[in-house]
């Protein structure tokens, strides 16, 4: 995996397992240049899984403040994305468990402002089950491999497997019926 670099304030470039010592050693600055590199990425999971903007929004804040408290834990930065995206993943279930309780799927608003592509898409995934909408976000939008997506979903990989190809066949069969 090809490391990314960025600008932190006058010191020049430093690269992501650098950002990742330094918010270990309680670095603010570094965290949140750390949590910025992988804002996009934790919306796309968030919102695949909670198909809502501000419940993503909400699963994503929960998540930096775990991340912040508990990366301490973190055995090698290398798998920082992966641990990541395995507390995300668990607070966007706590948050859609505990929404269930208290709100129907119509009470929840519409976001105000979509364009056409994000719209058509949300609608897509939206008409996926969740266990195939994960995984089909994870292993495209992502790029996680098969065995990864596994780990981070505690089940098995031919499970991984089975569902991008059934949610594969669910789009193909949604995008079919549209035309």
């Amino acid at each position: 995996m090809e490391t990314t670099e960025i600008h932190l304030k006058a010191e020049g470039k430093i690269s992501e397992e650098q950002l990742i010592a330094r918010a270990k050693k309680r670095d603010p600055d570094a965290f949140v240049s750390l949590m910025q590199l992988h804002a996009k990425k934790m919306y796309r999971v968030a919102l695949a899984i909670l198909l809502n903007d501000e419940d993503a929004a909400d699963a994503i804040q929960d998540t930096i403040l775990a991340c912040w408290e508990k990366i301490h834990t973190l055995r090698e930065e290398r798998y920082f994305g992966t641990w990541m995206t395995r507390i995300l993943i668990r607070k966007c279930y706590d948050l859609r468990d505990a929404r269930s309780h208290y709100a129907d799927a119509e009470e929840i608003p519409e976001p105000a402002r979509e364009d056409h592509y994000n719209l058509e898409l949300k609608e897509a995934l939206g008409a996926l089950d969740e266990k195939y909408r994960a995984v089909m976000v994870l292993f495209y939008a992502e790029g996680y491999r098969t065995d990864e997506i596994a780990q981070l979903l505690r089940v098995p990989k031919s499970t991984v497997q089975t569902r991008l190809q059934r949610g594969r066949e669910k789009l193909a069969k949604y995008y079919g019926d549209g035309e």
